[in-house]
């Protein structure tokens, strides 16, 4: 049969303007695409790759895969969660192996005959040596007692004052006795022959502490802190320039009955007192170290000042009961020193494959110590 030309040239023309129709279609998103495809799926045709001719809801459906689309990120959201929950639960698995380990320590041990000498020095600069500090306290304690018979007593009241000297550059004796003026009007009297030192260049003037005491028995010249001059420099030009004054109160003075107390008796009270004050200081400075500090009973000792019987003011006893106040004032001074240095000093010279590992000894504070 005689081929028609003019319908081949109509054809290929037709077939080459189809093809260029699919190249110029714009890409949808993919859910536009995907709700296309889905709402045509029964009248897809299948792709042909070999033909020149592709369908645009086809180009579509083969865009939308290419790229990635709906389908595609839900698969990779799902991966990332089951990654996510695997490693949660491997975590979990293994905080609870690991919570439920056990350690095992078998610390060294070794008994040992403590009975050494050890040096020990003020000094925290050397870091080697084994340095100490010193922890100070002060306190009273007071125990009233009966007293026996009733005496009369007469007791002058005491206390301290410092002398100043703005007279002259030369040093100024006094004798013992030498009388001070009040500024309460009494008279009050030098226990010790003194040398007042001379007025310095600068002005200064030159002073000297003395002791002093009442010149009459009483509570009347029981007093507080109180300026004095120097009676017999009454009337000469050094009476203004030679003044003293009181450090403290002055006390003690008293005059009347008191209720007498036997030796045996105040000397057992005092050594009570003095007991029970050491105690109490004690416990008191071991409760106030530093950690990693320690403070042997024995590496400590209490200095107390006088004994003061009766009333510190008036030791006259007034009370119906007849009992007579004994107080101690003390001061408790006390060595410390590091606990890890002094363990390991003690473990270098007992020890002698010690090789400066950690060291623990237990009740190392009831460690008997003498100085």
């Amino acid at each position: 049969m005689p081929k028609n030309l003019f319908e081949d040239m109509v054809k290929i023309k037709r077939e080459r303007r189809a093809s260029f129709s699919v190249d110029s279609v714009e890409p949808t998103n993919s859910l536009n695409t995907q709700k296309i495809i889905n709402s045509s799926a029964q009248k897809e045709e299948p792709l042909d790759y070999n033909s020149n001719y592709v369908s645009p809801r086809k180009f579509a459906s083969v865009y939308d895969v290419a790229l990635g689309g709906e389908n595609s990120k839900g698969t990779k959201y799902t991966m990332w969660i089951v990654a996510v929950i695997s490693v949660l639960v491997l975590l979990f698995a293994l905080s609870y192996v690991f919570a439920a380990s056990t350690i095992a320590i078998n610390p060294k041990t070794k008994n040992v005959t403590l009975n050494q000498s050890i040096s020990s020095i003020k000094d925290d600069t050397d870091k080697e040596a084994l340095s100490f500090d010193i922890v100070v306290l002060s306190g009273e304690e007071t125990k009233s007692i009966k007293g026996g018979e009733e005496k009369e007593v007469m007791l002058r009241a005491k206390g301290s004052a410092v002398i100043y000297n703005e007279f002259s550059s030369a040093s100024q004796n006094l004798d013992i006795d030498t009388r001070l003026e009040g500024s309460n009007g009494k008279i009050y009297k030098t226990t010790a022959k003194t040398v007042v030192p001379g007025r310095a260049k600068d002005g200064t003037p030159g002073s000297v502490e003395v002791g002093i005491y009442a010149s009459e028995p009483g509570e009347a010249y029981n007093s507080a802190p109180l300026d004095f001059k120097i009676f017999g420099f009454k009337g000469t030009p050094k009476y203004a320039k030679f003044y003293a004054r009181s450090k403290d109160k002055i006390a003690g003075g008293a005059k009347g009955m008191e209720r007498v107390v036997s030796e045996e008796e105040k000397t057992a009270a005092m050594d009570e007192l003095k007991k029970n004050l050491q105690t109490s200081l004690f416990k008191k400075a071991s409760d106030q170290i530093p950690s990693g500090f320690i403070l042997f009973k024995d590496a400590s000792f209490l200095e107390t000042d006088p004994v003061v019987v009766g009333s510190e003011n008036s030791p006259i006893a007034n009370t119906d009961e007849s009992l007579v106040p004994i107080t101690v004032k003390g001061t408790l001074y006390g060595i410390l020193f590091d606990e890890k240095k002094l363990t390991q000093l003690l473990a270098q010279d007992l020890i002698p494959e010690y090789e400066d590992e950690d060291v623990y000894i237990p009740n190392i504070q009831n460690l008997v110590f003498a100085l």
